[in-house]
């Protein structure tokens, strides 16, 4: 099995045996069994989120995290300082009870995003760029969800269901729970005025049968999400199948596919269509697209609403997280994926993919080589702006 020989002493968590991992597409499927296990919480619930907005499902968590605290449930919230601009005083003051504990991460001196960028550029301040963009929710220690969802109305508008971000988390029961709960738990020690000392999970019987294994990557040392991908993809036999929502991948990814498809593996990208967030990036990942394509590897591009899902698939291994795997979630934020090595949740995922090509416009190379002047144009300045973002902190 390829995914045993992954280096495994470069690793801070080992593959775990005996897990059960659970798919969960589009905030209108993970939101409600989020909450769910958050009104079944005895003891714990531990919250860590970067992207987090006052709206109906703020709205809808901080009624659950309340009845929680209310019935004696510990609650510790780690939220990113940038990523909770959007959390209103009015949310931030239900959240007020003694049970509940909140710690924001690096915070920033200004929410101003104009003193934040000139704090960058001008006196240099790198640390403003280090954010914490991993999600996760951990109840009692028995059950754990993560993927690339945020507590949004956009991944579950109340008023146009039909444009909810398209998003993938995962369910996950087992031994890999209890690495989460110590990843939460470091990442809680570095803001935090108290340490977090949580009681270790005690080791349960078997609750599946499935393999899995938690990758991070720390702005104070290697990434291992980059290391465990580079490393599946180059020994992938059969495809590899990448999803992402901002496609700017260091060269050592872009050669590993290229490498890939050569070698006659089934290499396709799943990325944004025109509908995304950032217009920018999307300039700046077409101008990717033709020598990849001159290289066997096929690009779709989602059409019917925003493609936000992190997943990866490599024969038989699944990440599922954080990571857009792009140069600035390396280089400066906080990720974890949650790994698995199983074949039949790999053909889960498959199917998911399959669906989602098919809601998809494939790219050709005369597409690449007929784009217009104007394309072309804001192609070059994004790409402009992208470099000038590399060199920030050098």
């Amino acid at each position: 099995m390829p995914t045993t020989a992954t280096r495994s002493e470069s690793f801070h968590y080992p593959w775990r045996d005996d897990n059960r991992f659970e798919v969960l597409v589009d905030g209108s499927n993970f939101l409600p069994q989020m909450l769910a296990a958050i009104d079944t919480a005895r003891h714990i619930v531990l919250l860590e989120m970067y992207l987090i907005e006052s709206g109906c499902v703020v709205d809808r968590f901080v009624t659950a995290l309340l009845a929680a605290a209310v019935r004696g449930v510990r609650i510790y919230l780690l939220l990113d300082d940038f990523g909770a601009i959007g959390l209103k005083q009015h949310d931030r003051d239900r959240l007020v009870h003694d049970n509940i504990r909140i710690v924001y991460y690096n915070r920033l001196h200004s929410h101003s995003t104009l003193m934040n960028m000139y704090r960058i550029f001008l006196l240099h301040q790198e640390r403003s760029l280090h954010r914490n963009h991993r999600k996760l929710l951990l109840v009692d220690g028995q059950t754990a969800f993560v993927g690339g969802a945020g507590l949004v109305d956009v991944f579950d508008p109340p008023e146009h269901p039909e444009k909810q971000w398209r998003e993938t988390m995962v369910e996950i029961q087992g031994p890999v729970v209890a690495d989460w709960q110590e990843l939460f738990s470091a990442s809680w020690n570095r803001y935090a005025s108290e340490a977090l000392a949580l009681p270790p999970i005690p080791a349960a019987n078997a609750i599946g049968h499935q393999r899995g294994r938690v990758t991070v990557n720390d702005i104070e040392r290697f990434s291992e999400v980059l290391l465990s991908l580079t490393w599946q993809i180059t020994h992938a036999k059969e495809r590899v199948w990448f999803a992402t929502a901002y496609f700017v991948p260091r060269w050592r990814i872009r050669r590993s596919l290229k490498r890939a498809a050569r070698s006659g593996v089934d290499v396709r990208l799943l990325l944004p269509g025109p509908i995304t967030d950032h217009p920018g990036v999307r300039y700046i990942s077409q101008r990717l697209y033709g020598r990849l394509i001159r290289n066997g590897v096929r690009i779709f591009e989602y059409q019917p609403r925003f493609f936000h899902a992190k997943t990866v698939l490599c024969d038989n291994w699944v990440a599922i997280g954080s990571s857009n795997f792009d140069r600035w979630n390396l280089r400066w934020n906080l990720e974890a994926n949650q790994e698995v090595d199983d074949r039949d949740l790999a053909a889960q995922v498959k199917a998911i993919f399959e669906q989602d090509f098919n809601n998809s416009v494939e790219f050709s190379y005369e597409n690449c080589r007929q784009t217009g002047w104007f394309t072309r144009l804001l192609q070059w300045f994004w790409k402009r702006v992208e470099i000038l973002s590399q060199k920030i902190g050098r």
